[in-house]
């Protein structure tokens, strides 16, 4: 049934009986159970793309980085 059909015939129903129809919607939303993500798997995935054969670098080296990416922000 389309859903401009199924409107069409709820709104031919009596007040008290929308009602009902309500209650049972209502009753069975809240039979269902709702599922969270599974985050766990999707953060275990993340990590496999972020990995690399290079080392991390040490507090140096990014020093360095940071002060290059200052000087090409600001002074280029």
């Amino acid at each position: 049934m389309l859903s401009q059909d199924l409107k069409a015939q709820v709104l031919k129903l009596t007040p008290s009986d929308r009602l009902a129809l309500i209650s049972v919607i209502i009753e069975s939303l809240q039979d269902t159970t709702v599922t969270q993500p599974d985050r766990s798997g999707a953060i275990r995935r993340m990590r496999g793309l972020l990995k690399t054969e290079q080392p991390a670098p040490n507090d140096e080296e990014v020093a360095t980085m940071l002060e290059e990416r200052l000087v090409e922000k600001y002074l280029q």
